[in-house]
């Protein structure tokens, strides 16, 4: 889907290489991944899991992770270039595998099913190994309010 474009998409395409200091989500600028891939429908960014993110066996933490996947799937969404804004309703979570603080993370954020109201999607997060760290699903449904941007 390369030939697929709108402007909020290619924001996401001109900010590969670098951290997410400048996303809408304050949020997300907490979390600050650097974007490694943008395709519609598609998003990957790495996060350092950070002390304030891990539980007291220093681990990342379950609310950090899902926080992760929940985040890097908004904005995968928005970067779809929809008029409306869209909302989760669920997020279910698998954790398989723990990450230690310090560790670089890659999250995949992926449309599996884009409907007109509601947008199904997976996200995963993996190790250098390539080790699932955490899988989700989750549905999102349009809002009624409009994006400007």
């Amino acid at each position: 889907m390369d030939n697929i474009t709108n402007p909020r998409l290619e924001f996401f395409r001109a900010r590969i290489g670098q951290d997410m200091n400048e996303s809408i989500s304050p949020f997300g600028r907490w979390l600050n991944g650097t974007i490694r891939e943008v395709d519609y429908g598609r998003l990957v960014a790495d996060f350092t899991v950070r002390t304030d993110m891990t539980n007291p066996a220093g681990v990342l933490h379950g609310g950090a992770g899902a926080a992760i996947l929940d985040d890097l799937i908004g904005a995968m969404v928005y970067s779809l270039g929809r008029e409306y804004a869209y909302t989760s309703v669920n997020l279910t979570i698998d954790f398989l595998h723990a990450a230690r603080m310090g560790d670089v993370v890659t999250t995949v954020a992926e449309v599996i099913r884009e409907g007109k109201n509601i947008i199904h999607c997976e996200g995963r997060i993996l190790a250098s190994t390539g080790k699932i760290i955490a899988k989700c699903a989750t549905n999102l449904i349009q809002t009624s309010v409009k994006i400007e941007r």
